[in-house]
């Protein structure tokens, strides 16, 4: 069974949605409308809530025994660890220390809604819960729009996230052009993501969250500004020395490294700040993505490294 589609005794019914299109595994609810989170939280069986609760084992030589079902009563608390447990069906989904939250699948449908600032408008494709408890999740989505930069330069076909309620992995959202539909699909989206953030299950892991399609650039409420100002720096050329000072200025950390490039003291400059202009630089002249003839040496090409450079930085503090 590769999919590792969840099924749910209790509804009798494989945890799993797709709009339009029928997976290759034939399971869950396909739907003709794209619906909204509400509707697609349902299809896709995850409206489920999940708590955390504490961990008790029994002293093997003065235990209890239930005298109704004879089985030993649970009596030592396990300190620092608790399980995970779905509440619909009872189920454990992992056990996890202290300083683990919960976060629960109502609260990644709420990301992609934050994304336009309401409950409509995501184009919700796929959803579903993976493994014999459902502990991990997935939501394939596309943007209401997308943003076009010269003839090549476009965001990806879906936007997904996918989490886990088993303490194993962090939520992770990314771009694909992988439809998610199964446990091998989402293996491959892992892999093949790009503009991908990971935010750890912590205590300041519902703020990360609702700011995540930030970290990702994604603000479908400024797209037609925004496609006007990028296609305008697609037509503004720029030389190598501009480059390099923009950079600068752009990854420029502090105040104080302001006015040591604005005072022409670039000896003072530190390895880890030039390093990381160089990382820009490097971006800017030789990565595949940056050869779109349309764009390459312009403006916008180099707008295009800082931003892919400070969404890496951003995702290695996330």
């Amino acid at each position: 069974m590769a999919h590792q589609i969840n099924y749910n005794q209790q509804t009798g019914k494989h945890s799993f949605f797709s709009t339009k299109q029928k997976a290759w595994h034939g399971l869950g609810t396909i739907i003709e409308d794209y619906p909204t989170s509400a509707e697609a939280i349902r299809y896709a069986g995850l409206d489920y809530h999940v708590e955390k609760r504490p961990l008790f084992t029994y002293d093997t030589e003065n235990h209890t025994v239930d005298p109704e079902t004879e089985l030993l009563v649970p009596e030592i608390e396990v300190p620092d660890f608790f399980a995970t447990v779905r509440t619909d069906t009872e189920q454990v989904l992992g056990v996890v220390g202290n300083d683990y939250h919960i976060v629960q699948n109502v609260d990644a449908f709420d990301f992609f809604d934050s994304i336009i600032g309401g409950k409509d408008g995501i184009l919700y494709e796929t959803a579903g819960a993976l493994s014999e408890t459902g502990a991990r999740i997935f939501i394939t989505a596309k943007l209401p729009d997308y943003i076009r930069v010269g003839r090549d330069d476009l965001i990806e076909n879906y936007l997904f996230l996918t989490a886990s309620h088993d303490g194993y992995s962090s939520i992770t959202a990314a771009f694909t052009p992988i439809r998610i539909c199964c446990n091998n699909t989402l293996n491959a989206a892992l892999k093949s993501a790009t503009n991908s953030i990971k935010i750890r299950h912590t205590a300041s892991a519902h703020e990360k969250l609702k700011q995540a399609h930030k970290l990702l650039g994604i603000s479908n409420l400024l797209t037609h500004e925004l496609e006007e100002v990028f296609n305008h720096w697609s037509k503004i050329r720029i030389t190598d020395n501009a480059v390099k000072r923009l950079v600068q200025v752009a990854m420029a950390p502090s105040r104080e490294v302001l006015q040591n490039l604005q005072n022409g003291r670039e000896d003072e400059l530190s390895a880890t700040f030039n390093n990381m202009v160089d990382n820009v630089m490097e971006y800017n002249f030789n990565s595949e993505t940056q050869q779109d003839a349309t764009t390459k040496g312009t403006l916008y090409s180099c707008y295009n490294a800082v931003t892919m450079e400070s969404k890496r930085l951003c995702k290695a503090v996330v």
